[in-house]
């Protein structure tokens, strides 16, 4: 932008930006993707996220317009063979909206508290609030004599009805995360839309909850904290006969330094620890040539062949979304350099693979083991992109463009991955915090 045209376009930027009555004072982004920002600087501290579209070659109003419809279709489309968010009516606290798993037919807290990322990225608050009144109203355990007592059970029925009482955590972080950020974007409404104390009541129960032994749907149950405080790892589940144990998709670490910043001050440093152990153990849980995680994973980040699923030590559906977690780590934080090497390891495998044949199951030795091609596994292997320094990370990225938008049964899981690669592909997926939050 010539010099002349600088200062007139700052002044209409901050005009809107005081036009926007009620938006929080939330920390400005940077233009995505800006080629001036120094590569030793993370996207939060700098503001710049990397738009991978615009360095494949796409112009940003395509960019924006396919951003838009994938919201729309899976939002707002065709009920039947397209969307995932379902408006219920209301209740006290204004309209409810679950995200429905079409093919296992129920309401899982992984693709509610991913619905409300996606709205908070997308500036979606109606949908934001909807979700998240559902979710309080029918998944939240608010009775302290039940061991998932300041958690949500991670699957019910689309009536609310509870199929597992129990805890998912990947939920629990997502949730926490996206209020902190509606919170920043948006400010504090009443009731359950005091976002940031929300978040701050369940990090405190994540971390703190004692153990609490009763009835469930599923018998008596014993239930812990989320977190183990030793390990300063996600558990897998709260459950005593299972909780030690972890599951490499649950490490956000990206997440945990935004608790660090924004959390409750007592337990910031724990955070700062725990956003190291995570990545230590993408690393140690990676194998040392295709960088695959297995689904469920032991504290010392050896593979865990879980009772009911042995089959957790070979990398599968849950696995897939480890590259994103590490990617987005560092492309917020810059904290561990060894997440490029990651990134990078893990696209030569599949690119070894053919980019337009790979399956979507693997040995963590790179053995298939079926599934076929899925765009959920596509989408993730793109955001790997956000660490990877190699020019193959763009065939990836060009690789997502491709894939339409997941409709049918089993829109569900690889529609969330591929909105949420989207944002991320196309630097709109940021973390919203207060201003002045160091980064």
């Amino acid at each position: 932008m010539p010099p002349a045209l600088r200062i007139p376009a700052l002044l209409a930027l901050l005009l809107l930006a005081s036009c926007r009555g009620g938006q929080a004072d939330a920390a400005p982004a940077a233009e995505a993707g800006d080629a001036t920002t120094p590569a030793s600087v993370g996207a939060v501290a700098s503001g710049a996220y990397p738009d991978l579209f615009a360095e494949a070659g796409y112009g940003a109003d395509e960019v924006q317009a396919k951003v838009d419809a994938a919201f729309e279709q899976l939002f707002h489309g065709d009920p039947e063979q397209q969307a995932l968010y379902y408006e219920t009516g209301r209740n006290e606290h204004g309209p409810l909206a679950y995200i429905h798993d079409v093919h296992n037919d129920d309401v899982r807290s992984e693709g509610m508290s991913y619905g409300m990322m996606i709205a908070v990225q997308l500036d979606r608050k109606r949908e934001f609030d909807a979700i998240w009144n559902w979710a309080k109203t029918h998944m939240y355990h608010d009775n302290p004599a039940h061991p998932a007592h300041g958690y949500f059970a991670w699957s019910v029925r689309t009536d609310g009805t509870a199929i597992d009482e129990m805890p998912a955590p990947d939920g629990e972080e997502y949730f926490i995360t996206a209020l902190y950020f509606a919170s920043a974007r948006w400010g504090d409404g009443d009731g359950i839309y005091r976002y940031r104390a929300q978040a701050d009541r369940l990090l405190a129960d994540v971390l703190h909850r004692q153990e609490i032994t009763g009835a469930t749907n599923r018998g008596t149950m014993t239930a812990v904290n989320l977190f183990d405080r030793d390990a300063k790892m996600v558990r897998f589940t709260p459950d005593v006969a299972n909780a030690a144990h972890t599951d490499a998709s649950y490490h956000l670490p990206a997440f945990y330094e935004v608790w660090a910043r924004v959390g409750p001050d007592v337990d910031r440093a724990f955070w700062r620890e725990a956003a190291q152990a995570s990545r230590d153990y993408f690393v140690a849980a990676a194998h040392p040539r295709t960088a695959l995680t297995p689904d469920y994973g032991n504290f010392d980040a050896t593979p865990w062949a879980a009772p009911w699923r042995p089959d957790a030590v070979d990398f599968r559906y849950d696995a897939w979304r480890s590259a994103m977690n590490w990617s987005m780590d560092w492309s917020w934080w810059r904290a561990d350099p060894r997440q490029v090497d990651l990134s990078n390891r893990l696209q030569a495998f599949f690119q070894s693979q053919g980019m337009d044949g790979y399956a979507s199951l693997y040995t963590l030795e790179g053995e298939p083991l079926g599934g076929g091609q899925t765009t959920g596994l596509v989408a993730m292997n793109a955001v790997a992109g956000l660490a990877a320094d190699h020019p193959r990370r763009l065939d990836f990225v060009r690789a997502l463009w491709e894939r339409p938008v997941p409709a049918g049964e089993h829109r569900y899981y690889d529609g969330m991955l591929y909105l949420m690669a989207l944002l991320h592909a196309s630097g709109r997926y940021r973390a919203w915090l207060p201003t002045g939050t160091d980064g």
